[in-house]
């Protein structure tokens, strides 16, 4: 009986969705002690007939609840690494031949959002913004945007 109680409360708070923001990522929450968890969202950027960019972020995030509004409401606040590979095609501009690019990247983000947890269906819905810092290739601010996340409660 301890083992199953054990299992549920493991299983309390994990989530799978997808997150769209500057591109589309599929996303994974996983809960840690207390109110703090971890988001994995693995994105495609740009990815098109001239770029593509495929980025795996990992946030750390502490949780807090907003009951007090309405209750399922959260925010949450959170940093972490950014690993991605980015390629840009051969093209050409104005009748010149321009050289395509293709690279590791590494950075940082920060996170900051709001959600709401559905009572009667297992269903988790969020607005956030992660600004991002690049490290490398080139140093300076990288990926920023805003996300809207959909995401399956288990």
């Amino acid at each position: 009986m301890g083992v199953a109680i054990c299992v549920q409360a493991q299983g309390e708070g994990k989530a799978i969705g997808v997150r769209f923001g500057w591109g589309g990522e599929l996303s994974y929450q996983h809960p840690l002690q207390g109110s703090n968890r971890l988001e994995f969202d693995l994105g495609l950027y740009g990815f098109d007939k001239y770029s593509t960019s495929i980025y795996l972020t990992a946030v750390y995030q502490k949780v807090f609840d907003l009951s007090s509004l309405s209750q399922g409401f959260n925010w949450y606040v959170g940093a972490g690494p950014q690993l991605g590979y980015y390629g840009v095609k051969a093209t050409k501009v104005n009748g010149v031949r321009v050289k395509g690019t293709h690279d590791l990247a590494l950075g940082a983000v920060g996170q900051i959002g709001i959600e709401y947890n559905f009572a009667k269906v297992p269903l988790q819905i969020s607005l956030d913004w992660r600004p991002g810092i690049l490290i490398l290739p080139d140093f300076g601010f990288g990926y920023e945007s805003g996300g809207l996340g959909i995401r399956y409660r288990f």
